[in-house]
């Protein structure tokens, strides 16, 4: 005996595929938007500013005569680390928040890479 299929399967199916195929054009117009997008981030209280892009490279670097301590370089490469690392936290905050709203919130298993 051969298991039969609910009427209207296969419609079922192909409204499913579209839907997969559109959420995909949404991530991926999703992420485009992210990666062009820039980020600025701070510390220091302003010392070290940078600017970041969605990609996660590093496009510009501004830094306040006032950290500029020939005897402290540490606290300056401490600065400029923080406010990198703040930088790329804002450029995935917003993916993430982008590719939820494409997802709905779904947690789709192979796309935890991409935010």
């Amino acid at each position: 005996m051969k298991a039969r299929l609910p009427e209207g399967y296969n419609m079922k199916r192909g409204d499913m595929m579209r839907q997969v195929q559109k959420m995909q054009e949404d991530m991926a117009n999703a992420q485009a938007e992210v990666e062009a997008a820039e980020f600025e981030a701070a510390a220091g209280g302003g010392a070290v500013t940078v600017k970041v892009n969605g990609k996660k490279e590093l496009l510009e670097v501004k830094i306040s005569p006032e950290a500029v301590d020939p005897e402290d370089i540490e606290m300056l490469e401490d600065l400029l680390v923080a406010a990198v690392n703040e930088g790329m936290k804002k450029a995935d905050a917003e993916m993430e928040s982008k590719m939820g709203a494409v997802t709905g919130g779904l947690n789709i298993p192979g796309m935890g890479g991409l935010f």
